[in-house]
């Protein structure tokens, strides 16, 4: 079991910042077509965070054409090309699965004025 975490930690990404469950973000993924790649950027609220090390990903949703979009995304992954804090959220939870529910002014995020580091 160490020996598993001692490889895993060579492969952590420390150039993210720092973000939670409620803030807005833009992620910036590599995207392959045949021999062609691009960056497309998907931005959305993440709705939650799960696992630990190498393994741990965000839930991030966004509404799209009137459709709500959910996407889960490695955290550490080198596919994700960059990652922008685009507001920070005051929510009181750590799991937003409720956005689901909602739509329009009610799946609105109260925001935050600073976090120290952001």
């Amino acid at each position: 079991m160490e020996l598993l975490k001692k490889i895993g930690e060579q492969h952590l990404r420390t150039d993210h910042p720092e973000f939670r469950a409620g803030d807005t973000v833009r992620i910036h993924m590599t995207i392959r077509e045949g021999e062609k790649e691009r960056v497309q950027i998907f931005e959305g609220v993440v709705i939650g965070r799960s696992g630990a090390g190498v393994e741990e990903t965000m839930t991030v949703r966004k509404v799209s054409y009137g459709v709500g979009v959910e996407r889960i995304f490695p955290v550490h992954s080198p596919r994700i090309a960059k990652i922008e804090v685009a507001s920070i959220g005051r929510v009181r939870r750590a799991k937003l699965y409720y956005l689901r529910n909602l739509s329009g002014k009610s799946a609105r995020i109260r925001s935050k004025r600073s976090r120290k580091g952001v």
